[in-house]
């Protein structure tokens, strides 16, 4: 008997190719918004939270569809970002308290 795959039982299959290009290319453009907002000093005030929205994006991005988190069952996603997004409003409220903006 073989053993069924969770992802399609859940009616979440796997993404493909296509789908995969266009995540590289959000990324790639999430990228190039970091970099770019490193180099604009108009910017320098709200540099470090933006840099960690965007960083946090992008973790999410690559947790959920190259390590196939979304393609699991929700408690392994829940896993990931919840302790993310603590971690996020943590540091900032750490950076607030001493004054770093």
């Amino acid at each position: 008997m073989p053993i069924e795959d969770p992802a399609h039982a859940a009616g979440r299959p796997h993404p493909g190719a296509r789908q995969y290009a266009a995540i590289a290319a959000v990324l790639l453009v999430i990228t190039i918004a970091e970099v770019a907002l490193f180099y604009l000093p108009a910017l320098r005030p709200v540099m470090v939270p933006a840099l960690l929205i965007l960083s946090a994006a992008k973790f999410s991005l690559v947790a959920m569809f190259y390590m196939h988190l979304r393609m699991d069952h929700r408690l392994f996603a829940w896993l990931f970002v919840t302790p993310l997004a603590i971690a996020g409003v943590l540091i900032l409220a750490l950076m607030k308290l001493f004054r770093v903006f």
